[in-house]
């Protein structure tokens, strides 16, 4: 079976197609970048990640441009100022429309490609109005509607909560994956990425518990 994945640099997506791989499927690795401030030091981690899992089943990884600077104005996403902190709500970090985006262009190149399902790891827990049943549904029929196709959106992490999908994530090179929304710019040049986690925000938050909560060592290298 051949499908496409939306992977960014996290643990989540970075899991599912781990895992999709293991069982022997074909993964065409699909990246939206946006412009969001963290996106160049998410791409050199995902770029490790993905040549640390190569074999004849993983396809090259293709990005797909979806600038937002002309939406989002001066979101904190976009700037870097008020970037939530490690005691802020999941809701503090919703991008609005972020998997509108997304899914439409993914799915058009899905369609175009001949790729018959795109997946993202989309949890149990996620608290957004564009990661419901509904919304999903939705967006599948009205994308299809518009080119007479008929790409799958597939959810396979659905029913599961993030220690569950960690689990899943066991042997994974997941020192290679990145989740943080107000990355560091490293001072030395003898280091394998331009930017480490910065240990403050959100994002660094939910990283550092879904490694204990899974009972895995997090090898994970935080500035504070």
């Amino acid at each position: 079976m051949s499908l496409a994945i939306l992977i960014s640099g996290g643990l989540d997506s970075a899991v599912l197609l781990g895992d999709t791989l293991r069982r022997g499927e074909t993964v065409h690795p699909l990246f939206v970048r946006c412009g969001l401030r963290w996106e160049t030091i998410e791409l050199e981690y995902l770029r490790r990640y993905l040549d640390a899992l190569a074999g004849p089943n993983l396809k090259p990884l293709i990005i797909l441009e979806q600038p937002v600077a002309d939406l989002y104005g001066d979101h904190w996403s976009m700037t870097g100022r008020g970037v939530p902190h490690a005691e802020t709500s999941d809701e503090a970090v919703f991008l609005p429309g972020r998997n509108v985006l997304l899914l439409a262009k993914s799915m058009l190149w899905c369609h175009l490609h001949h790729v018959p399902a795109v997946a993202l790891g989309a949890l149990q827990s996620n608290p957004f109005p564009d990661a419901t049943p509904e919304f999903f549904r939705a967006i599948e029929d009205v994308v299809n509607r518009a080119v007479n196709g008929n790409v799958r959106i597939e959810l396979p992490f659905a029913l599961l909560k993030k220690k569950d999908v960690m689990k899943l994530g066991r042997g994974l090179p997941l020192e290679h994956t990145f989740s943080c929304i107000q990355p560091l710019m490293r001072l030395t040049t003898n280091t394998p990425h331009s930017g480490h986690h910065c240990g403050r925000c959100n994002k660094c938050a939910e990283r550092r518990q879904a490694f204990v909560d899974a009972g895995l060592s997090d090898p994970t290298v935080y500035n504070s």
